[in-house]
């Protein structure tokens, strides 16, 4: 394979987002965009349950019907008791319905769908809908739901468990020869994802025939979506379509974090409500109903850990819970899937125990938030580090350093599947406490606790690694326009994160072309043959590899045609700068245009298709330092600073790393000091606006401080690893040790996130009357877990 000529490689530089002019000068075209002229687009809206947990005993449609404008007013009786095919299925027995059959689960769950000729109108007409219910018991906790007597979501089951991990009975007692033990019980709080724009959907059914007698032959659907071929694969196997009767394109999404994974519920019931009217209806959700539908996270966490006489590390043993929410929502899975994955963190730990379950409870149905059980390993990991360095009397740093993976212990293989590639984990440390200037902290934080000052100051660390790109397959492929120019594609689907850039870059950078000649095409599925989509911070690695492979491709057939054209040998020409030439005849060359062109003449246009395979997934890494300000008498948090040294192998644009390391920060410390979606004991959101769930301004935030360590990968060809949830991983740890750090001397061993006034106020009371214990035991079902061997992962 042949290396292009060039003087400075583009690779590695920033370079300002292609992406932004369009959206910053209001070209964005959204869902809610698309069509908005077209008095054929009917609009659809969805009757919901105001209670989490209830019989349906009867609907009544007929004053809605009556309505003006209004086309249908469908329930459960006309769509019928088909699951829906979801992203991740965790229990085949725990079906969820395009609309709810004979019982809601969850404050929110959709009983009816009205459509009508104008938005307006359908709100109007479903308020008419009368619904009966017969309520029945409400599970919040999910600890509670555990219990013997708790309410059965599905009561056929005769429990609410639905996913459950253990290590094998009989093996050796992790903690037996432990010379202490520092125990924690944490929780990972529920968060809202909250992206600016919510689940979206445009239908439009392909008609074969005229009239009423035209059959639904196909549907071309605009979806805000992570997941473009995924959600295709999903609705056909809804319809009962062909792959090719299917068009599925994802116009601008504005974000997704997760919760625009595959499909929906409410996304079946608009296509069927589509394919029933023959016409297209759109439904976009409001705020309210994001607040409700897009939870994620969920945790509790018991987490003991064995020491030494001299600190290092013996064993660990975990059990953790996790909230499914109704329905088996798959961010409970996460418990028993990628938080045990990651359970090791960056630490030797010789012996390692770890059992989970994943339970149902009255609230909205989980998914994955920006980590998807990552950031709830990392949050129980380094709190457990953190808490087990103060039980021994060693500051954070040394015990971390004393139970690192070495540089040469990699690659390394974890006790539960995981195979780490590359990592340098005390360069990342040091880097942070450089930045942060730990000493000068540290006698800051004296000098405040030998004074009796009232605002304490604490640091806090997090040395973290994650898994990302999972291994797999990618789609990437290249068209060069008769002028030269290029259009490049690929699976993945960006929503924000800067793929039209990066891809572009890794183009320009192979054949010498600036970007402005280049541009980017994804998220449709009638032009891009197929694709993974994004999630799990897999585009670089896995995208970016496959478009690098393209790009090579098309410069070797380029570089032959280029040959025949000169009428020289392939090995004696070369490309510099976009211009194929000679070596040693400068006078004698070619632009991408004359070659371009040729090509189309010879009915051979220049295309390429190349699908990248990478085997096994990368692993991430890095530590962040926060610094913050508690006053002891009210409980309230200042953050000060924040640290985040990140390592994410080979940087295409630091720019683009840049951006993704201060969402994440962001999106983590709020974790830590304000987000949290919850609930009443009888299963009301009592933080369903933004009035209530404290998302952060600029205001709240301080400047992030960010930089890099580069340790690449050897399972891509551009040794990249992934970064779009790296800092959410970090950071939070980070900020929850700092706020424990500065309370420490007062007795506190421990505050759950969000560490809000109240709890900080309250850990500092309790640990002034003795009454601070981060510790109790396990719920019982640990001691016997159930065999739910018939419970699997249903792939998509």
């Amino acid at each position: 394979m042949s290396t292009p000529s060039r003087g400075t490689s583009i690779l590695g530089t920033e370079v300002r987002r292609v992406e932004d002019p369009d959206l910053l000068r209001g070209r964005g075209r959204f869902v809610a965009d698309l069509d908005v002229d077209d008095p054929e687009v009917a609009h659809a809206v969805f009757v919901r349950s105001p209670v989490a947990h209830a019989r349906i005993t009867g609907i009544d449609t007929g004053g809605a019907l009556e309505a003006p404008g209004v086309l249908a007013v469908l329930t459960a009786a006309d769509l019928g008791a088909e699951p829906v095919p979801v992203f991740n299925q965790i229990h085949d027995r725990v079906p969820r319905t395009a609309l709810a059959v004979d019982r809601v689960r969850f404050v929110g769950d959709a009983v009816a769908l009205v459509v009508a000729t104008s938005r307006v109108a359908a709100v109007d007409a479903a308020e008419l809908v009368d619904v009966d219910y017969q309520d029945l018991e409400v599970v919040v906790d999910m600890e509670s739901a555990l219990e013997p007597d708790a309410p059965r979501q599905f009561p056929e089951l005769g429990t609410n468990v639905v996913l459950a991990v253990k290590d094998p009975d009989g093996e050796v007692d992790v903690l037996a020869d432990a010379h202490r033990v520092a125990r924690l019980r944490m929780e990972n709080n529920r968060m809202a994802s909250s992206p600016i724009e919510g689940h979206g959907i445009l239908v439009r059914p392909v008609l074969t025939g005229d009239g009423a007698r035209a059959e639904v032959t196909g549907l071309d659907v605009a979806l805000a979506t992570q997941h473009p071929h995924t959600a295709r694969k999903l609705l056909c196997r809804w319809t009962g379509l062909d792959a090719e009767q299917v068009r599925v394109r994802a116009p601008h999404v504005g974000g997704a974090f997760g919760g625009k994974a595959g499909i929906i519920a409410e996304h079946a019931a608009v296509v069927s409500a589509a394919t029933r009217l023959r016409r297209p209806v759109r439904w976009v959700e409001t705020r309210s109903e994001t607040m409700l539908s897009m939870s994620s996270r969920g945790q509790v966490q018991y987490v003991e850990v064995g020491l030494s006489a001299d600190g290092t590390i013996t064993g660990m043993r975990a059990r953790l819970v996790g909230d499914c929410g109704a329905y088996a929502g798959f961010g409970g899975s996460f418990a028993s899937g990628s938080t045990r994955t990651m359970s090791q963190g960056s630490y030797v730990i010789p012996r390692l125990r770890y059992d989970a379950v994943s339970v149902m409870t009255n609230t909205a149905p989980t998914g994955a938030f920006r980590g998807a059980g990552r950031p709830e390993a990392a949050a129980m990991v380094e709190r457990a580090m953190d808490h087990a360095a103060r039980e021994c009397g060693l500051s954070p740093e040394e015990f971390r350093r004393r139970n690192y993976l070495r540089p040469e212990q990699f690659p390394h293989e974890a006790k539960f599947g995981a195979s780490y590639d590359t990592g340098e984990y005390a360069a990342a440390l040091d880097a942070a406490l450089s930045a942060v200037g730990v000493d000068e902290v540290r006698a800051e934080q004296q000098r405040r606790r030998e004074a009796g000052s009232s605002w304490q100051l604490g640091l806090g660390i997090a040395s973290y690694v994650e898994i990302t790109g999972f291994g797999g397959t990618e789609y990437a492929g290249i068209r060069v326009a008769e002028d030269g120019s290029l259009t490049v594609m690929a699976g993945t689907s960006a929503h924000g994160q800067g793929h039209a850039t990066a891809f572009s870059m890794l183009v320009a950078d192979q054949l010498g072309l600036p970007l402005e000649r280049i541009s980017y095409l994804q998220s449709d599925t009638a032009q891009v043959r197929s694709g993974g989509g994004t999630g799990g911070a897999r585009s670089l690695q896995l995208g970016g590899s496959a478009v690098l492979g393209a790009a090579v491709e098309l410069r070797e057939r380029a570089t032959r045609l280029a040959a025949d054209l000169l009428e020289v040998a392939q090995d004696d020409v070369e490309l510099v700068d976009g211009v194929f030439g000679v070596r040693g005849v400068p006078d004698v060359s070619l632009g991408w245009d004359e070659v371009a062109a040729r090509a189309h003449r010879d009915g051979e246009p220049l295309s390429v298709d190349h699908d990248f395979r990478q085997h096994g997934a990368t692993f991430p890494f890095g530590t962040h330092a926060s610094v913050v300000e508690v006053d002891t008498e009210t409980g309230a948090v200042r953050l000060l600073r924040h640290v985040a040294v990140d390592d994410c192998g080979t940087v295409v644009n630091p720019m683009l790393v840049r951006g993704q390391q201060q969402g994440g920060c962001a999106q983590g410390i709020s974790q830590a000091l304000w987000e949290e979606f919850r609930y009443d004991g009888a299963g009301n959101p009592v933080t369903a606006s933004l009035a209530d769930y404290s998302l952060p301004s600029s205001a709240d935030l301080v400047q992030l401080e960010t930089s890099l360590t580069q340790t690449p990968t050897d399972r891509n060809p551009l040794g990249a690893k992934g970064i779009g949830e790296a800092a959410t991983v970090g950071s939070t740890p980070a900020v929850q040790n700092a706020v424990i750090d500065a309370v420490a001397h007062l007795g506190v061993r421990h505050i759950d996130i969000p560490c809000t006034p109240e709890r900080v106020h309250r850990a500092i009371l309790q640990a002034q009357a003795g009454q601070h214990d981060p510790w109790r035991e396990p719920p019982a079902i640990f001691d016997d877990i159930p065999d739910l061997t018939q419970i699997a992962d249903v792939e998509v």
